[in-house]
This record gives structure tokens, C-alpha cells and sequence, in this order.
């Protein structure tokens, strides 16, 4: 560590422990802030492009800080940026930070700033709130960013937009961000606000020429600066220390809790190696359903000292789904008396009027906070929920300034996975893990609480614990709360109102029978639009066909990675198997058709026993749409039904077509209607369809599908992940028509969505041939469809939710750090090779012919095919991350943008 001088450095610095294995060194830039060395500390994470993390110990996410301590950071921030643009300029700025970790802090550089009202980017979608941008963080584990203010115009001005993150490492995030915003509002002056900015000389000149060619002045103002010293050989050491730790964290767990979830999800991570994280998770799946979140006990203590080898402290809490924490631990609600009309925090927009009137009751909750903690404790952690900071933050400061407590610290919850240390030289002592609760819309999974558990004496008389009432679920009380329990006298749970911005739609409380505004138009059909005959399907979309859509896969890939497109507003070029391509489809269709018609025969006649009799079946376009004509032709064979299909668009991020919505409620009940899709990957359409059935009453959000190997839906023809021929092509299996297309140019608010009919292809259309060659198999498995389907019925079909948690753990093993771009599954990988920019797949060892396709294809585009042990899927594929046209990964590793 080089420091600056005049300054002490304390005993032991929180990155020692890093430093001293791996040779990591944090080097002073210039000026007379904060030393590094005070604002951070060292942890390591399982990365295979950077295995050290820096923890900031002012930011009141990872370490437990003064309040007052942390909200100073801010505010100091912002009363230099206010210095910086002048009093005039200062009053016609915006400030907009970045979920989730610098939400808090954007928060305090508005309120230094003075009159600047506030956004924060969000990966919440809300229901009736139109995005006014969106960007991607390439190097987070949740990558895309939401901007969802309230007022449109937020963003529409042209004063001074500040950006404020808490780490400024390469830039890229900000360049997405400005690059998105300039485009739709250009204005002449950005300032990005950081806590400490680290950027290579590099990254500081491309900054330099990404502003000149913006024609906009840019600049930047931190807390310190400097940047870090990496040794040759620093990435292997960080690696094999983080196997070593998770190993012997693996190992005692199982030792000491053989069922217990927790042994997947401990403090020290997963085993070693994607397979073997992915097998973990399946087995906690499997086994720890039972087992109540932070009941399970200590598996090893930490030995003094610190050394190289000792084991890790067990202080982990995975339960997912056991004994509610109000019963050995009981847990004391506080009412806050939350101010009527404020918002919980920015994710839609937070005005100086609103912080005003925030200030102004703070007093009087800090009160009833100290009435619920009872008798004056020493230590107490106000503890807030991943985006929700500032609410949580400016509670424990004036908590903190009341004297209730000898000691107030802040935290926060996160998404992050860090390896765990109990060493006073490390920066992350302790990790309690727990099951998100607030039904994210990117899917379940583990969430954490760093130095929260105690270590050497120093834990919290009492955890007030403050989440917003979209987070309030039984979840929290079975995880979160669960989990802090056993490591604090007395657990306060504090409810704050989750703020709903008047919508720019109106709710539908009952969907109409008739069509809203402009009448619809009627379902598209055969042979006028798709190959498929009239009966089998009408499709709920416009006809594109004659608009230009298509773009080259290496652009496609490059802009949506960028943020700069969404995959829904072009189509790929139709690929086109290759004689050799089509024989392996044929043989594949072949060997597979009877397996698939007991498929769909065991999933319709569920649907028949559960759903309704006389179902209303909705496909998702396109992968869903020949299963709902086989579901639809199951039942006209064996029960003499003559069902009603339509086909209609899904857009992950975007939800379901509203107006197929409306369109559905017109002309059928929708508690008919049963919405079908090909497979389930790691589940994500599944909760976009739970999620945008919100708005409208009726319709049951359970998606049914043919196969389910990620345990997502409770409908399902099976769970097994085998080869649905389908799946091996594009539009000449699904009607000859194309993905769906969602683009405001194209398609209006009294649109259906659009797609294009590639009626020149007819030659190589297989559409009805595939539902004919599978149809014909319908009579020989019906026994068999019996039987299994009284099973079925009989069985607890309950989503384990496991291929999301194997998604997450490939996404951190393989340096990706985004699910979106992990496709789990047959499907899902034949997608990935045949319209993305395919990176690597990863196949279950000795899955055989059900990949010939798979193979072909990837040695076709040359894609490398490793085969792994434990996943839970027959393959997996892998898009290129952080793809740009010059990035080509062939040799399996990452290629960061240049």
C-alpha cells in the first residue's frame, strides 16, 4: 500500500489479507483526499477475470458504517459538484444513480447538490411505467438497468446530468448510460460522481474521446483516486485460494448438516467448478426444503491468527423455505408512520419537495424505532434492502443522532456473492445467506448480508431490518429475518410503503369484453399468414413482412450488449440448414417424435384434469406454437375437442402483448385461458407472463410447457431435458413465421405486436410435416400418457426453481456475470448457436444423440464444446460476454470490450 504522507495507517488494514497472498497493492493517485487504504478494503470472489474485489467501507453496503459517516461521503459529493457547475447550472441538474449498490449514495450527492431531484436505475419492472432508458452493466451479476421515472420528462432536459456510481473502474457502464440518454435527450454537460475512481490511464483517454466525439463536456469528481497493482500470476493464486476456501466451507457443511440447503450456499460459496456448484444447488434443492433458514449450526470456527489455511467461520443461513422466524426468535414490528405520498426511495423519482418532507418526519419514526428496541442497547444495525438505501440510511441517522443506542451502524443486503473471511484482515468477516423475497423480475436466488453475523464478540444487540411492503412476503420471514435470528438479541422488522407512481396507463381491475380503444383486428391465419391451416392456430400479431428487420448476428449481439437495442426491435437472418443440418433434423425428428407425443399427451390431458375442460390454448411465439397445435390436436384425437388456439407475442423485459390480452378477454373467459410455451430454460418468461398478467384480472399466470428441466411451472409434459426437434430450426418449423417484433415505430398503442411471414421459404418448410410425424405416434403412447399423468396428479410438482440457481453459479464460474446471457437447456443452447453470438457450450458429460445438432452446430460456427459433470441440464450455452465485433472468444475466454 502506498500511502500519502502525514497520514497514520491503522494496525491492521481490512486488505491485508489479500495483499499478503496475492501481492495486491492499492497505489495513491493524486490529490489530498481520503487514503484508499481508509475508504477501502480487499475481498475475493470466484472471477475468471478478476479474483480480487474492492469493499468500500464508506458506503454502507458491504461493511456496517456510522450513518453519519455515510451519508457525510455523499452529501461532501454533491456540495462539490455544486461547487463545480456554479449555483445556476446547479439548479437545472438531474442526478441519476445506479442500482443497486449506489442508490443510497446518488441519494446523498442530491441532497448536497441542493435543489437536483433524483432518479436511480432499477431492475424492478413496474407494471404501467414506460421505460424512459435503459443500459447494461456488463460486469454486474444482474446486468440490465431500468429508468422508470414517473414524470417522463425527469430526463427530457437539458441541464447537467449527473451519474453517480460507487466504484469508477473502467467506465463502461457510464458510457452506456450517457450514450443511451444523449441519444434520446443530448445536452452539453455530464458529471460523474464516484467514491473512488480507479480507471487505467487508458480508460481515462477513452473517456477523454467518447466526450469529443459526444460534443459534451464530461467531467469527473471522487473522493480519491489511484488505481491497483496486480503481480504476474495474481488471477491463478486469487482462484485457487477461493477453491481451497469453498472446498473445506463444502466440506463442513456437509459434515455437519448432510440435508441442509445451506450446504450449496455457504460462506464460502459453492464447490469448486461450474458442475459442481450446479450439483450442489440441485442437491440443497432436492434435500433442503425442510430445513428452517438459520437453524443450521456453526461447521467450523475460525481459528486466531488468521493463517493461510484455517477454515472458514460457518456463519451462513441458506434455508430456503423452513420455520418462520417469529418462532424461537421472535420479531418486533414497528410501525414508522411512513409520510403519505413519499417515496420509498428513486426508483421512480425523488424531488427536494419529497426530501423536505422526509426530513421533517424523521424524528418523529427514529422515536418509534427507539420505543420498539426498548431498554437502550449498545450496538444496533439498521439494515436496509438491497436498492432500498437512502429510506434505511437516513432512519439510522437520526437514529443515531437521538442517543438511543451507544452505537448505530448501517448496511445493506445485496446480490453479491463475496467469499467470506474470518480474518481481521479481510474485508468480508462473516455472510449470512438467504433466498430473495421480493419476487425479483430476473428470477429467484441467494441474496447476502455481509458482517452482519458476530465475530471475536463484536455482533449487534439488535437488527432493525427495513424493507419496502413489495418485499414483505412469508419469504422474508422464512430467509431474511430467519437468518438474522440467531446472531442478535432482538430482530425489528420495519415496513416501509412501496411507492406507486400514477400510471401512464390505467389498471384494468376487470378486462373488458370488449376491445379498448381502436377495434382490434382478428387473428391472423394460414394461408394467408403462416403454413399451418387455418384451424391450428390464429396469430395475435400484425403482419410485418414486408418491413426490412433483419440485421447481421455480430451487430444484433453488439448492440444489445451495448444497451443501445433491444433483441425485440430486429429480427436475425433466417438461418438455413445445410443439407448436411437437415438429415441430422430428420433423424432427430425420428428418434425423438414418440418420446414427444407422450409429452404433449401428458401435459394436455393434466391441463384437461386441472385447468379446464374446455381449455383456451395461448401459445407463446413462436417456440410454443407447434406445441399448442400438438396440444390442440391431442385433444381433438383422443377426446373429440375441438380446442381454440392463437399464438400470441411475449418480449421478455416488455412482458406480453397487452392488447392479445384484451383481444382474449373479448371474445373468451379468461379463466380458460391456458398459456403454453416449447420449454423452460432458466425460467424467465415464465415470470415475465406472471408479471404482466398483474395488470389484468382472469387470466392464471402458470405457464404450461412441454418440458421443464429448470423446474419453473407445475404444468409440464416432463422435466426431462431431451432433444425437442423443434427446437433445431427456426421459422420452417414454426408456420414460416418469424420471432415477434416489438418496436414503437411499428407497432401503436391499439397494435397487436408484429412478426413476418417468410412465405419465400416454403420450399424448406417442415411446419406441418413435424406435428403430422409426432401426431402419428398419439395412439401408441396413450397408455402410457395415462399412467403417468395419474401420477402426476397424485405428485407434489412444486418448482424447485434449481436451473435458476445452476444459471447464477455458471454465470459467477465462468467471469460472464449476467443469466441473461447463460441459456440452460437443449432449447435454449440450439437458440444461442443459432441466432446469438454463440461463446462456448457447456454439455452434460455422455448426453449423446440429443446434441449431434448441438455439435454440428457449434463446430460449423467454431464454438468449443466442453463437457462438465452435475448440471442439471442435458447443455448449456454461453453468449459471447461482452461481445464486440473484434471480440472472438474461440479459446474460452472472456474478451472485455476495447
Amino acid at each position: 500500500m502506498t500511502a500519502k504522507k502525514g497520514k497514520k495507517i491503522e494496525a491492521v488494514w481490512s486488505g491485508t489479507w489479500v495483499a499478503d497472498r496475492l501481492g495486491v497493492s492499492l497505489q495513491e493517485g493524486a490529490g489530498d483526499g481520503p487514503r484508499l487504504d481508509e475508504l477501502l478494503g480487499l475481498a475475493l470472489r470466484r472471477n475468471p477475470k478478476r479474483a480480487h474485489l474492492l469493499v468500500s467501507r464508506v458506503l454502507g453496503k458491504h461493511v456496517p458504517q456510522s450513518p453519519a459517516a455515510v451519508y457525510a461521503a455523499g452529501y461532501g459529493l454533491g456540495e462539490r459538484v455544486r461547487e463545480l457547475l456554479g449555483e445556476e447550472e446547479a439548479a437545472t441538474a438531474v442526478v441519476l444513480g445506479y442500482a443497486e449498490t449506489a442508490t443510497g449514495l446518488g441519494h446523498c450527492v442530491a441532497d448536497g447538490l441542493g435543489a437536483a431531484p433524483y432518479l436511480h436505475s432499477t431492475r424492478r419492472s413496474v407494471p404501467g411505467v414506460e421505460a424512459a432508458g435503459g443500459f447494461e452493466e456488463a460486469h454486474s451479476h444482474a446486468t440490465s438497468h431500468l429508468l422508470l421515472p414517473e414524470d417522463p420528462k425527469l430526463l427530457a432536459g437539458s441541464g447537467p446530468l449527473v451519474l453517480v456510481d460507487d466504484e469508477f473502474s473502467t467506465g463502461n457502464t457510464v458510457l452506456n448510460t450517457i450514450a443511451d440518454l444523449h441519444a434520446r435527450h443530448p445536452r452539453a454537460h455530464y458529471v460523474v460522481v464516484a467514491l473512488v475512481d480507479m480507471r487505467s490511464p487508458a480508460d481515462r483517454a477513452r473517456l477523454t474521446d467518447f466526450a469529443a466525439e459526444l460534443g459534451a463536456r464530461v467531467d469527473l469528481i471522487a473522493l480519491a483516486s489511484g488505481t491497483v497493482s496486480l503481480p504476474e500470476g495474481v488471477l491463478e493464486k486469487g482462484q485457487a485460494l477461493v477453491e481451497q476456501y469453498e472446498a473445506e466451507a463444502a466440506a463442513m457443511a456437509a459434515a455437519a448438516s448432510p440435508v441442509s440447503p445451506a450446504g450449496a450456499s455457504s460462506a464460502a460459496g459453492s464447490p469448486a467448478g461450474p458442475a459442481a456448484a450446479a450439483a450442489a444447488a440441485a442437491a440443497a434443492s432436492a434435500a433442503g426444503h425442510a430445513a428452517a433458514a438459520g437453524s443450521e449450526p456453526a461447521t467450523g470456527e475460525s481459528q486466531p491468527g488468521g493463517g493461510q489455511n484455517q477454515p472458514l467461520r460457518r456463519l451462513s443461513s441458506g434455508g430456503r423455505g423452513g420455520a418462520p422466524a417469529d418462532g424461537p426468535h421472535p420479531i418486533t414490528h414497528v410501525e414508522l408512520g411512513w409520510p403519505a405520498g413519499i417515496p420509498d426511495g428513486g426508483r421512480h423519482g425523488f424531488t427536494p419537495a419529497h426530501r423536505a418532507a422526509l426530513d421533517a418526519a424523521l424524528p418523529a419514526m427514529a422515536d418509534r424505532l427507539t420505543a420498539a428496541l426498548g431498554a437502550a442497547p449498545a450496538r444496533v444495525l439498521v439494515l436496509g434492502n438491497e436498492e432500498l438505501m437512502y429510506a434505511p440510511l437516513r432512519l439510522a441517522q437520526a437514529l443515531e443522532a437521538s442517543g438511543a443506542a451507544a452505537e448505530v451502524r448501517f448496511s445493506t443486503t445485496t446480490r453479491s456473492p463475496v467469499l467470506a473471511v474470518d480474518d481481521p484482515g479481510y474485508a468480508i468477516r462473516t455472510r449470512l445467506v438467504f433466498p430473495a423475497h421480493d419476487d425479483p423480475a430476473d428470477g429467484p436466488g441467494d441474496r447476502y448480508a455481509y458482517n452482519v453475523a458476530s465475530t471475536a464478540g463484536a455482533g449487534f444487540d439488535a437488527v432493525v431490518a427495513v424493507v419496502d411492503s413489495a418485499g414483505d412476503t412469508p419469504e422474508l420471514r422464512t430467509g431474511l429475518l430467519a437468518a438474522l435470528a440467531p446472531h442478535t438479541g432482538r430482530v425489528v422488522l420495519a415496513v416501509i410503503p412501496s411507492y406507486v407512481p400514477d400510471r401512464q396507463e390505467p389498471i384494468m381491475t376487470e378486462p373488458p369484453r370488449e376491445p379498448l380503444g381502436e377495434p382490434l383486428g382478428e387473428p391472423l391465419r394460414g394461408p394467408a399468414f403462416s403454413s399451418y391451416a387455418a384451424e391450428d392456430v390464429g396469430w395475435l400479431l400484425q403482419d410485418l413482412s414486408d418491413v426490412e428487420l433483419e440485421a447481421p448476428t455480430e451487430e444484433r449481439e453488439e448492440a444489445i450488449q451495448a444497451g443501445g437495442a433491444h433483441y425485440a426491435e430486429s429480427l436475425p437472418v433466417e438461418f438455413q440448414p445445410s443439407p448436411e443440418y437437415q438429415q441430422l433434423y430428420q433423424s432427430a425428428l425420428t428418434a425423438s417424435a414418440a418420446r414427444m407425443a407422450r409429452a404433449v399427451g401428458t401435459v394436455t390431458e393434466t391441463v384437461l384434469a386441472e385447468r379446464s375442460p374446455s381449455p383456451v390454448l395461448v401459445s407463446l411465439a413462436r417456440a410454443g406454437t407447434p406445441v399448442g397445435v400438438l396440444m390442440r390436436r391431442w385433444a381433438q384425437a383422443r377426446h373429440g375437442l375441438d380446442l381454440p388456439h392463437y399464438a400470441a407475442s411475449i418480449v421478455r423485459g416488455r412482458g406480453i402483448d397487452a392488447n392479445a390480452l384484451r383481444w382474449l378477454a373479448a371474445h373468451h373467459d379468461p379463466a380458460d385461458v391456458v398459456f403454453v410455451d416449447g420449454w423452460t430454460g432458466k425460467g424467465a418468461i415464465t415470470r415475465e407472463l406472471r408479471e404482466a398478467l398483474g395488470e389484468f384480472e382472469g387470466f392464471n399466470p402458470e405457464i404450461v410447457v412441454l418440458a421443464d428441466p429448470g423446474s419453473c411451472v407445475e404444468t409440464y409434459g416432463t422435466r426431462e431435458d431431451f432433444l425437442i426437434p423443434s427446437a433445431c430450426l427456426n421459422s420452417t418449423v414454426s408456420g414460416l413465421v418469424s420471432r415477434t417484433v416489438l418496436r414503437s415505430d411499428l407497432v401503436g398503442p391499439a397494435d397487436f405486436h408484429g412478426a413476418k411471414f417468410y412465405r419465400e421459404l416454403a420450399g424448406a418448410d417442415v411446419s406441418v410435416a413435424f406435428v403430422d410425424t409426432v401426431s402419428a405416434h398419439f395412439e401408441e403412447v396413450a397408455e402410457a400418457v395415462d399412467a403417468e399423468v395419474k401420477e402426476l396428479l397424485a405428485a407434489d410438482r412444486t418448482p424447485t426453481w434449481v436451473g435458476w440457481r445452476a444459471v447464477e453459479r455458471i454465470s459467477e464460474e465462468y467471469g460472464i456475470h449476467d443469466v441473461n446471457l447463460v441459456k440452460p437447456g437443449v432449447g435454449e443452447t440450439t437458440r444461442v448457436l443459432l441466432r446469438r453470438v454463440p461463446w462456448k457450450i457447456l454439455a452434460q458429460r455422455g448426453a449423446g444423440a440429443d446434441l449431434d445438432h448441438v455439435r454440428l452446430l457449434a463446430e460449423q460456427r467454431g464454438v468449443p464444446v466442453e463437457e462438465v459433470d452435475g448440471l442439471p441440464y442435458s447443455c448449456v450455452g454461453l453468449i459471447h460476454p461482452r461481445f464486440t465485433r473484434g471480440a472472438t472468444g474461440a479459446d474460452g475466454k472472456a474478451v472485455a470490450t476495447k
